[in-house]
């Protein structure tokens, strides 16, 4: 029997494994050529898209035939990842990635058992910086930055560009500035109208009759609120159809809270001046000292149950109860998104960027199109109600960023991160977009390839991404200690004044109470919870800020022209 040990077995070893890393490297030199022709456009230039792509070839060397997990929600963005980019993610790198596309919901849900159990379910989440307060708290994620200097250095995508390159990197980041999770994708909150029915000369001239303003862009909620009345109580019809002047969701359920929380208090004006999130009382009307959150209720110093809370609850009631199909309040997040591009909606003041992914915003069938599929609708910041101020928020983005959990370790961390990186690559960063509408690069808004003529297609969308309004839009952000728990209290107490169970005092007093209670229960390693001692609402009140006292009346009905909002738009661009 020939000795195992023998030169002659050890040369035969040795021959196979040149073979197989020769074969490997032929076969993804032969990948990298094959899908350098599938990521057009990009932002690089085809030579480097090589350069980028062997790049991730090379470091995954030691790492081919590792098998990550990874989960993101169903939003069409993150299924190009899970049916384009994960294969050729393995064909160039000999890494296998599952990439699973689950609700919202689940994804928060698997990241929480997973960082109580200890057990890997998944090697990395794209989860909403939405969370960054949470994670910062409970210490749960790998710091990349400090990641990307030490242990992963050498898996670091040289042309990576973060923050340089992306559009809101800040999203992701602590209070110092540590990049705790990488945007992924992002969209904002806008509100949607008709152009063609703004801009109808007809229209325009009976609107301007009955309440002496342009009909426009609405900038204030009091303007909304009169385009809403005038297209559903004044004009009705359109084209032999019925036309409604609001449309939005009001079904019980975990998207109902998203509604409330996504910022709107902060569009009503409940929290204070500052960004990202209002100092020292943020959109959730929680107030934070140094880090530290001390209160919801107006009775610590917050103001979730302030006159503005309580005004923006009834606001959204009036709005889906008066003006908006009546199908509106049993429907959620996952059903609203194509049903503007029906044609009988003239105006909706909550519309997500995802939304436009939808077929029926670009179908030359479309009766929101014209017959080459360009829309006759447009896309402009929300308008914002009576309590705001200069000097606020003006709306929300989400920015589903991509997080790594402290229990993933070693190979399959460098393995998931290389994935992460080669998911919002500049090589594939454009693409990815004109599949998904979701930027995360500034070199893909400020491509050569926009002008006029290609920006037309996305309604206004380009030009947001451009322009000053950008850096107004911000994620939820740090200050809520733990968004799962808290966030999940909204929708309940909402719907119960959706359905008249509670007035929109009581519930907003509820909301705001609750979230006190469990905030004092919170026990977090960094910056936990700690309660002020209540002082009367009176005494809270008349000191600066949030919370404000009451206004009375509905404020002034303002709009602008969406043309001249463009303009300046464009003589502001943010590069």
């Amino acid at each position: 029997m020939r000795n195992r040990h023998s030169p002659s077995r050890y040369i035969a070893n040795l021959t196979g494994v040149l073979f197989l890393f020769a074969s490997t490297s032929v076969c993804a030199s032969s990948a990298i050529e094959k899908w350098v022709v599938e990521f057009q456009p990009s932002a690089l230039s085809k030579e480097d898209q090589i350069k980028e792509l062997e790049w991730f070839r090379d470091a995954a060397k030691e790492l081919q035939g590792i098998e990550i997990n990874t989960a993101a929600e169903n939003i069409q963005t993150h299924t190009y990842e899970s049916e384009v980019l994960a294969k050729a993610f393995k064909e160039i790198t000999g890494i296998n990635v599952k990439h699973d596309i689950i609700g919202e919901g689940s994804v928060v849900e698997k990241m929480q058992t997973q960082m109580s159990s200890g057990k890997v379910i998944y090697h990395a989440y794209v989860n909403d910086a939405d969370m960054v307060g949470t994670h910062l708290r409970k210490k749960s994620v790998v710091v990349l930055s400090d990641y990307m200097k030490g242990e992963g250095k050498k898996y670091t995508n040289p042309y990576l560009d973060l923050p340089g390159d992306f559009l809101n990197a800040e999203f992701g980041q602590d209070y110092e500035g540590n990049q705790l999770q990488m945007p992924d994708q992002q969209f904002p909150i806008l509100y949607w109208f008709r152009y063609d029915l703004f801009t109808n000369p007809e229209l325009m001239a009976k609107f301007k009759e009955k309440y002496g303003y342009e009909l426009g862009v609405p900038v204030t909620w009091a303007a909304y609120e009169d385009i809403a009345n005038f297209f559903s109580n004044d004009v009705k019809e359109w084209q032999g159809k019925p036309i409604f002047g609001h449309l939005d969701y009001g079904k019980k359920g975990a998207s109902l809270g998203w509604r409330f929380s996504d910022a709107w208090l902060s569009l009503a004006g409940a929290g204070d001046k500052g960004l990202p999130n209002g100092m020292p009382v943020d959109e959730w009307g929680i107030r934070v000292e140094n880090g530290i959150p001390v209160g919801a209720t107006m009775a610590r110093g917050g103001a979730l149950d302030s006159p503005a809370a309580v005004y923006a609850l009834k606001f959204y009631i009036d709005m889906i109860k008066k003006y908006a199909p009546q199908y509106a309040t049993g429907i959620e997040w996952s059903e609203i998104g194509p049903l503007h591009a029906k044609g009988d909606i003239a105006q909706g003041i909550y519309f997500c960027g995802t939304f436009t992914a939808h077929p029926g915003y670009t179908d030359p069938e479309s009766p929101v199109t014209d017959e080459e599929g360009k829309p006759l609708w447009r896309m402009a910041p929300q308008p914002h109600g009576k309590y705001w101020e200069e000097g606020m928020k003006v709306g929300y983005q989400d920015a589903g960023s991509w997080t790594i959990l402290k229990n993933v370790t070693g190979k399959e961390r460098a393995a998931a991160w290389l994935w992460a990186q080669f998911a919002v690559s500049k090589t594939v960063s454009l693409k990815k977009f004109m599949e998904g509408k979701t930027p995360v690069r500034k070199s893909t808004v400020f491509h050569p390839m926009w002008n006029e003529e290609t920006m037309a297609a996305y309604g206004g969308l380009i030009e947001f991404f451009r322009s000053p309004a950008r850096k107004l839009f911000t994620d939820t952000g740090l200050n809520v200690p733990d968004y799962a728990l808290l966030q999940s209290q909204w929708w309940n107490y909402v719907s119960l004044a959706i359905t008249g169970e509670k007035s929109p005092e009581e519930a907003m007093q509820g909301l705001a109470r609750t979230t006190d209670r469990l905030m004092g229960k919170i026990k977090l390693p960094y910056l936990s919870p700690e309660l002020n001692e209540k002082k009367s609402e009176e005494y809270w009140l008349k000191q600066p800020g949030a919370p404000k006292p009451k206004i009375e009346g509905r404020g002034e009905p303002i709009t602008i022209s969406y043309d001249e909002l463009l303009k300046q738009w464009s003589e502001n661009e943010l590069r």
